[in-house]
């Protein structure tokens, strides 16, 4: 039991750990000090409910249905490259870069984002959902293993977001927060571009 769950630990912690749209909304809203913990919850509690789903056989059904895969490589494309549009915009513009002066996003608003960013990328499934969920049936406790890489996500996140005001002194300055949100667009349209092309 404890190998098991110790082996999805380490799996989970492989893939989440990347650099990837979800991680770097995370980073934001902690830098931000904005509706963190709601974030780091529905990030932690959706790779939770996809790992529960691969382990339960939802990625048999996905392969069974390359379509679908096809739809949300589309759609995640363009959520990802609009959201690379508006943090370009934001490192454009010097006088939206201060995070005292911009209003607050609501806690809706927030986590709708957070939710398309989790639900609209097929990587998601690819590694949430097929890979961990295949792993995990080698293992005779598959379980064990989804608690441990369930485990490792709610690590990542925690530490992810909440850790991230250590770093606000490096981001007083509006002109260090365009260098983020510059970072943040061309990772957003690098991913999206991959999905296209991938398509």
């Amino acid at each position: 039991m404890a190998s098991s769950a110790l082996a999805g630990f380490v799996a989970s912690a492989v893939l989440i750990i990347a650099i990837g749209a979800q991680n770097a909304f995370v980073l934001r809203q902690g830098l931000r000090r904005e509706h963190v913990l709601p974030v780091v919850l529905t990030c932690a509690l959706s790779d939770l409910a996809l790992i529960s789903a691969g382990i339960a056989g939802l990625g048999a059904a996905i392969e069974a249905r390359p379509g679908l895969i096809t739809v949300i490589r589309y759609a995640g494309a363009a959520f990802l490259i609009g959201y690379a549009v508006l943090a370009a915009g934001r490192a454009l513009r010097p006088q939206a870069m201060d995070p005292a002066a911009k209003a607050p996003a609501t806690l809706r608003a927030t986590l709708l984002t957070c939710l398309a960013l989790t639900y609209l990328n097929p990587h998601v499934y690819l590694d949430t959902v097929l890979l961990l969920g295949s792993v995990a049936q080698q293992h005779a406790d598959r379980w064990s293993f989804g608690l441990g890489a369930a485990a490792a996500s709610l690590t990542w996140f925690v530490t992810l977001g909440l850790g991230a005001r250590r770093l606000a002194p490096l981001l007083a300055r509006p002109g260090a927060w365009r260098v983020l949100d510059a970072l943040i667009a061309l990772v957003m349209a690098a991913l999206g571009t991959m999905l296209l092309i991938q398509a």
